[in-house]
């Protein structure tokens, strides 16, 4: 397959996932009502690990040293970015919380220059700040969000995560099967989730039938196709493109808002598509003039 149609699919994938995670922002929310915020993520990350173990299990032949050591290491960051997410989730909005989390995208070309000792182009580090100028427009309603809280420092920690989970993921899957690599990192986040939950938290979990549905979905949707979907992706990404793709999760998380009633489409709302629309094509505008991929 040549090159430039991988490079395609590959956008494709992380788009999709972003769709995905668009769509499961209200059911996040409204399962921590009923579920502690470990043993979410701990049920999630086991439905997750085990449904792609069973549907790829001859891929696990694979496994080697080197398998359990990246995916255990991906495992630890996304692990750490979900759980400062979701437990910011219970102290502040909705909107602060997306787009916190999101300034990944700025951060990351920052972090590859740091690695590679190789300055970004200076499009994409443009791109990097009108995409998050977007991402506020969707995410933040100024006259109804409040002061900086705790909420609001962890949601930051954990888009700091993100962003060392994207170079990660970019990585450690080269020249290793990405599916393999997603089951020990799925393994990983989950045991880390239990033992919080276990230490932190309550347990047995209490909760209804109704958020075993709900459950379901983030573990198999949100979890195993769309992590598994950002993974393949970002194999064959660059870093600070794929950062940029992932971003969409906002725009996508206001859009379902808005087909649920749950939100109107306003001026703020179109000026924040915009924005990230345009960054994404400034990105993609002219070809940086390095896009070597990070080593460590």
């Amino acid at each position: 397959m040549k090159k430039s149609r991988i490079s395609l699919l590959a956008k494709l994938a992380l788009v999709t996932a972003t769709l995905i995670w668009g769509s499961s922002f209200v059911v996040m929310k409204n399962t921590l009502a009923a579920v502690p915020s470990f043993y979410l993520l701990a049920i999630r990350f086991t439905i997750g690990a085990a449904a792609l173990a069973i549907i790829f299990f001859k891929r696990l032949r694979e496994l080697d040293v080197s398998y359990l050591v990246g995916g255990g290491i991906m495992g630890f960051l996304l692990f750490g970015a979900y759980a400062l997410q979701t437990v910011g989730l219970n102290y502040t909005t909705p909107g602060k919380n997306a787009f916190l989390t999101t300034v990944y995208c700025i951060i990351v070309p920052f972090l590859t220059w740091a690695l590679t000792k190789e300055r970004p182009p200076l499009q994409t580090l443009i791109a990097a700040a009108v995409c998050v100028a977007g991402v506020w427009l969707v995410s933040v309603n100024p006259a109804a969000e409040g002061g900086v809280n705790k909420g609001d420092m962890l949601t930051l920690g954990g888009g700091f995560m993100f962003a060392l989970h994207i170079l990660a993921v970019t990585h450690y899957s080269r020249g290793r099967d990405i599916i393999a690599l997603t089951v020990i990192q799925f393994a990983s986040s989950a045991a880390l989730a239990w033992v919080f939950g276990l230490i932190f938290e309550n347990f047995p979990p209490s909760f209804g039938a109704g958020a075993v549905t709900s459950l379901a979905y983030l573990g198999l949707a949100a979890t195993a196709a769309a992590l598994l979907l950002q993974n393949i992706g970002q194999k064959y990404t660059p870093p600070s493109t794929a950062a940029l793709l992932l971003s969409l999760e906002a725009v996508f998380g206001a859009m379902f808002s808005i087909l649920a009633g749950s939100e109107r489409l306003s001026p703020q709302l179109i000026c924040g598509f915009v924005l990230i629309f345009g960054a994404l094509v400034l990105s993609e505008a002219k070809p940086p003039h390095n896009n070597k991929e990070f080593t460590m």
